[in-house]
């Protein structure tokens, strides 16, 4: 959470009420609220602006609000980001929060839990952890938590999804070291998506495929340890 007990919060919704009536409620809870309808004055405002925390709202005239959020976690990854999504749309919250959405909040919402959400994020830290390194090396790959993406040694560049990103983070920071997956699970653990010990191995083994660790390597980067879970054999250190 911001040092300053005052932080900043982005409201981005086309529906001039839900504005009036967030700026008005959270600048009681000691936030800096500012406001604005559509995406193109989202990026606008943050081109000279700075947010702890960003209310994005899906459904926007002029810009797919799913794009919206990944774009924004991808440019700006101290910022934390709440969906607003429509009440019948769990497709949209899932796939939001796959694209690295902090946590979500289905409409109509009560005032009071989106504050207690609000503060959850910032508490929890939405964007990269301050003791991560942005740019990790192993084994001739580059790992860009930045962007979301590895180097090969060849220059090719390969996106993660968000929980390929998330389990990659995971064995990064902890090389050398048996993580079973409740362990993994725990780590790399989406607010609001349902997960279990089978996303882990599924995740696993794209992220291996992605590595070319899929069973062509002498080392593997990533064993198993039977019984026990997955080691990251690089090397790297957190």
């Amino acid at each position: 959470m911001p040092s300053t007990e005052t932080f900043r919060v982005l409201v981005v919704d086309d529906d001039a009420d839900i504005r009036t009536l967030l700026l008005g409620y959270l600048s009681k809870h000691r936030m800096q609220v500012d406001a604005v309808p559509d995406g193109a004055s989202l990026r606008a405002w943050l081109v000279c602006h700075q947010a702890d925390v960003l209310l994005l709202d899906l459904m926007l005239p002029d810009d797919d609000g799913l794009s919206l959020c990944l774009w924004a976690k991808r440019t700006y990854p101290a910022m934390s980001v709440i969906m607003l999504t429509a009440q019948g749309d769990p497709a949209s919250r899932v796939v939001g929060l796959e694209l690295g959405a902090d946590d979500y909040l289905p409409k109509p919402f009560e005032p009071r839990e989106l504050v207690a959400r609000i503060k959850a994020v910032l508490r929890r830290g939405g964007g990269a952890a301050p003791h991560s390194r942005p740019v990790v090396r192993f084994a001739g790959w580059e790992f860009d938590r930045l962007r979301h993406e590895m180097v090969a040694a060849d220059g090719t560049m390969v996106a993660l999804s968000a929980a390929e990103y998330r389990l990659l983070s995971a064995f990064v920071d902890h090389p050398g070291r048996v993580l079973s997956r409740d362990q993994l699970l725990d780590l790399t653990r989406a607010p609001g998506v349902v997960v279990n010990d089978r996303s882990i191995d599924l995740t696993v083994s794209r992220l291996r495929a992605k590595l070319g660790d899929d069973g062509h390597l002498e080392r593997p980067l990533i064993r198993t340890a039977r019984g026990a879970g997955y080691l990251f054999d690089t090397g790297a250190k957190p």
